[in-house]
């Protein structure tokens, strides 16, 4: 009798486990799917609506962003203005070094240049004491004739390029285009005075390439 209840129980199991066992609408099944249906709208019924902004704190902040871009601003503003006067300031400097160079790229040439002026006077005046009015010597008074209209036309040719001739006798001593040589006894004129001129100087352009040789008075100890 065991043995036939042994092997009518899986049948039993098996009747109970068919779709229609517990009828339509009946029964655990049926129960817990409608509960879980029920449950699942009570969570989604009982989300609260979302929670707007408070328009003063949105203010404050747009106001915070506003000065904080105001503030890059003028830095950004700052920083390109002093890039632009830096800027400005190259290409004054790079004109300027231009110009020198255009300018002052013949100094070398002048330096030896007035050297030869220098001989020229010489010989102007030399030649002008032996070829005086009236004199014997007509070949020497054509000599100094041609040796004063070159001397001339070399003069107005440095002026014409900016290169001065400075012959300071009488001036005040200036250490950036004189050259002391000697001191000679200030007698009645004023000490630091140029007294005696060995040597023009000369100037190109305002700078000066070659200072006077120069002798200046000083005062005399008793």
């Amino acid at each position: 009798m065991a043995g036939r209840c042994l092997r009518a129980a899986p049948r039993a199991l098996l009747r109970l486990a068919a779709p229609g066992a517990f009828g339509q609408g009946r029964g655990w099944p049926r129960t817990f799917n409608t509960a879980a249906q029920s449950s699942a709208g009570e969570d989604c019924g009982s989300s609260e609506p979302p929670v707007e902004p408070d328009p003063l704190l949105a203010e404050e902040a747009l106001e915070h962003k506003a000065l904080r871009l105001q503030k890059e601003v003028r830095d950004l503003t700052e920083r390109y203005q002093k890039a632009l006067a830096d800027s400005e300031h190259v290409r004054r400097r790079t004109q300027k070094f231009v110009e020198d160079a255009k300018i002052f790229g013949i100094q070398s040439f002048c330096k030896d240049l007035v050297e030869i002026a220098d001989i020229l006077e010489n010989a102007t005046k030399h030649s002008s004491g032996e070829a005086e009015p009236g004199g014997q010597k007509p070949t020497l008074k054509k000599v100094f004739e041609g040796l004063s209209l070159l001397q001339a036309k070399l003069q107005s040719v440095f002026a014409k390029h900016g290169l001065e001739k400075m012959t300071p006798l009488g001036d005040k001593y200036d250490p950036y285009d004189h050259e002391i040589v000697c001191h000679i006894p200030a007698d009645g004129v004023q000490p630091g005075t140029v007294t005696l001129v060995t040597q023009d100087g000369y100037k190109l352009h305002g700078r000066t390439i070659r200072p006077a040789q120069v002798g200046v008075a000083v005062e005399t100890q008793e």
